[in-house]
C-alpha cells in the first residue's frame, strides 16, 4: 500500500484525481480501456506514489477498476449490470430526492429552473449531459445521508458512459421526452410535492433504463 506522508502529497493526488474524473466523464476514455500509471505520472510530472493514490480515490468513486499487479481500466458494464445499477437508481434516488426537496430554498429552485432552461437551449450532447448531471444531483444535495448519497454519487459515475450512449439517441429527437420530464419534475419541486417528485423520477430513471437495453450493441467492448 502507497503511504502518501504530508498534505502536499494527497493534495497532489486529489488533484490529479479530480483532472482524471473530468477527463473520464467527459468520454476522453471509453470503457474498458486501460490507463497506465507511467502515461499518468508523465502528463502530470507526478511520482508514481500520488499517481497510484489518485487511482484508488477513481476507483472508490466507479471511475475505474484496479486488478492486483495488473493495471487500471475505465470502468466497463455488461447490459446485465447495467439493468441492476439502474434498478438501484429507481429506488434510491426518488428516496434522496424526498429527503432533499424539504430543505431546498428558493434560490436552490431557481438555480435549478436555470438549468432546466440551458438544457432545453441546446442541442449537444456533452453540454446536455453535463447540465444533466448538473441539475440531478443538485436535486439530492439538501439530503441528509450518511450512505446514500455517496452511493448515489458512484452510481452516476459508473453510468455515465452509458448516459452519454443514451443522450446521443435522445439527441436525434432535441432531447424532448427528457426536457418534458425534467419540467414535470421540477413543478412537483416548486410545489414541493415530493410524492408526486418521487413517482417522475422513478419513471425518468426506468425510461433510460429501458430504452438502453433495446440497444445491447453500447456494451460491447
Amino acid at each position: 500500500m502507497t503511504v502518501l506522508h504530508n498534505e502536499s502529497d494527497l493534495a497532489r493526488s486529489q488533484q490529479i484525481a479530480n483532472s482524471l474524473k473530468e477527463e473520464i466523464l467527459s468520454g476522453k476514455f471509453p470503457p474498458g480501456v486501460r490507463i497506465r500509471q507511467e502515461d499518468i505520472a508523465e502528463q502530470f510530472g507526478a511520482s508514481r506514489s500520488p499517481v497510484r493514490e489518485a487511482l484508488r480515490i477513481l476507483e472508490a468513486e466507479g471511475l475505474i477498476n484496479l486488478v492486483a499487479h495488473t493495471g487500471a481500466w475505465i470502468s466497463h458494464l455488461s447490459l446485465a449490470e447495467c439493468e441492476e445499477m439502474y434498478q438501484i437508481r429507481e429506488r434510491v434516488e426518488p428516496l434522496l430526492l424526498r429527503l432533499s426537496i424539504p430543505a431546498m430554498t428558493d434560490s436552490l429552485v431557481a438555480e435549478l429552473t436555470d438549468l432546466v432552461n440551458q438544457m432545453e437551449a441546446t442541442n449537444d450532447v456533452e453540454t446536455f449531459l453535463k447540465l444533466d448531471r448538473q441539475f440531478h444531483l443538485l436535486t439530492y444535495s439538501k439530503a441528509e445521508t450518511a450512505l446514500v448519497g455517496d452511493m448515489v454519487n458512484r452510481l452516476w459515475n459508473t453510468t455515465q458512459h452509458y448516459r452519454r450512449a443514451y443522450s446521443r439517441l435522445l439527441a436525434a429527437s432535441s432531447f424532448k421526452p427528457a426536457h418534458y420530464e425534467h419540467h414535470l419534475l421540477l413543478s412537483a419541486i416548486i410545489r414541493r410535492d415530493s410524492d408526486d417528485a418521487e413517482r417522475i423520477l422513478f419513471g425518468h430513471i426506468r425510461r433510460t433504463r429501458l430504452e438502453l437495453a433495446q440497444h445491447p450493441d453500447v456494451f460491447k467492448l
